[in-house]
Parts: structure tokens; sequence; C-alpha cells
């Protein structure tokens, strides 16, 4: 059984869907993740490091690939694949930034980019190679609107509708509103640390009918804590289940993950008309 996760820095696959890879590695799952740039742009936690910031050393990148394999180690990622290979695309920041001009920037990935068919060419030598049963990534707004995010969800659609490989079932992972609401509204924030509120990432919630899939964190809560303390330059973990990013605003750590289906075979629901807790429900799994 196969699994293919593509996300557009390090840290994306553990914020997102820690929870999910550790579960599907630890039934037996061969999984493989394709990160498309190194980061490069991204804040840092602490003062230790912060001269490593694209501003000043600009080695920020590959100090965050230590950090991803220490990630992929704690959730059982059998492989990791920098996308077109190691530096041939970089963290773009926000839309409108300097370093989104970049030669390199991941932004030009997006359709109509100039980049875009060599990211889609990557994409596809990776789907033939691995023959996932089961993709994951972002869905077409990228989780928060990020252009990188946006990129990855692009280059994913038209790799997997020209691959040789026909993958059985995409899914894009995604923030129910009425549960996600809720759970920022619950949010007390230590002090230093602001609560998000009910209407934080109000305009990027999905609709609560969009799940297809919801897998439960807490059987593999452990290696879900060893992933984010992994990803230290970019996430802190406070106490009482909650993390932080550089942005200061404590998020709580979500008990589940859910997905909707971009493409493929449809998820059977579970036998009480919940959604099912395993991405690869339903599908004809070959040896």
């Amino acid at each position: 059984v196969r699994l293919l996760a593509v996300h557009a820095h390090p840290d994306d696959e553990s914020l997102s869907m820690a929870g999910t890879l550790a579960t599907v590695s630890a039934a037996g799952a061969r999984v493989t993740l394709v990160t498309a740039t190194l980061g490069e742009e991204g804040e840092v936690i602490g003062d230790e490091l912060q001269g490593l910031v694209a501003a000043r050393a600009d080695q920020l990148g590959g100090y965050r690939l230590t950090e991803l394999r220490s990630a992929c180690a704690a959730l059982g990622v059998a492989e990791r694949v920098m996308l077109g290979g190691l530096g041939a695309f970089r963290d773009s920041g926000m839309a409108g930034t300097p370093s989104a001009d970049h030669p390199r920037a991941f932004i030009r990935a997006q359709r109509g980019g100039p980049d875009h068919d060599r990211a889609v060419r990557s994409l596809v030598e990776v789907i033939d190679r691995v023959r996932p049963q089961v993709l994951l990534t972002y869905d077409a707004d990228g989780g928060y609107g990020h252009p990188d995010h946006i990129a990855a969800h692009q280059v994913v659609m038209a790799a997997v509708a020209v691959a040789g490989w026909a993958v059985p079932r995409v899914l894009a992972v995604i923030r129910p509103a009425s549960v996600s609401a809720a759970a920022f509204a619950r949010v007390t924030a230590p002090a230093g640390y602001l609560a998000p509120g009910p209407d934080f990432l109000a305009e990027y919630l999905a609709a609560d009918d969009a799940v297809a899939v919801a897998v439960p964190t807490a059987p593999v809560a452990d290696a879900r804590r060893r992933a984010y303390v992994a990803h230290a330059t970019q996430v802190e973990l406070l106490p009482g289940g909650l993390f932080a990013l550089s942005n200061r605003i404590a998020q709580p750590l979500a008990e589940a993950e859910y997905f909707r289906l971009l493409a493929g075979v449809p998820v059977p629901l579970s036998s009480d008309g919940s959604p099912a807790a395993d991405v690869f429900a339903g599908l004809d799994l070959d040896p």
C-alpha cells in the first residue's frame, strides 16, 4: 500500500497531516513525501538561529532540511523527495513580497507560470515511479492562501491528469467550518500569545459536508508531537494541547485531520454514517 503526500515547504506535512501520515505508516503503508521548496523565506522562532533567515545568512533552507528529515523519521515517512531535485524551486514567501520575484520562486509553478510544466513533469516522474493509491495535498486555496500551497495544488492536479499511473484517489486536507471555529473559540492563550478567536481563518474554512475522511490523531499523538518538535524554527508546542507559529497565535492541536475528495474513487461512509477514518477506505489495493 502506497501513499504520496505533496507539500510546499518543510513543516507543512506535519502541521497539516502529521497524524494521517503517522497512522498510515504505522498500519504498514509506504509513505513518500514530496516537498517543493526548502522554506527559505520562513521566519525563525527564538533568538539563537535568527541569523539563518533569507535577509541575513540565507541559510534557513538547509537547516530546515535537517528538521524535515527528523520530522519524517518521527512520522514513519519512508522516502523524502525534493520536487525537481534539491534547490530546483525556492520558497516564494507571500504574494506581493520581493521574494516572489526570485527566478526560482515556486509561485512560478502556478498554472500558466513559466515553471508550471517543469514542475508537473517532475511530479509525474514521482507518481509513475511510486504508483500511489492515495495522494494527499492542499485544496485549491492552499489552506490559507499561500502562493506556494496554491502552486502545489495546481501542479498535483495537472500531474495526476497526465501521469501514466492513474492515481485511484486524490484528497485535499481541509478545516471543516463548525469543528474548526469551535476549537478556535475555546482556546485560552498563555501569557505572551494571542487567542485566535472563532473567526480565525474563516475565509479558508471548508463546508462541513465536504469532509470525506476524518483521521483521528489521538492514537499517534506522540509521533505528531515529535514531528512538531523537529520543526523547532517554525513551530512551538505550548501547554494545554496548543501550538504556535512565529505569529504567536495559539492554535489547538487538532483531534482529527480532515480531507475532501479532489479526484478519483469516492470514499464510502462509515457504518454509522460518519466520514471514513481511513484514507484508503473502499479502494481495491494491490499487493
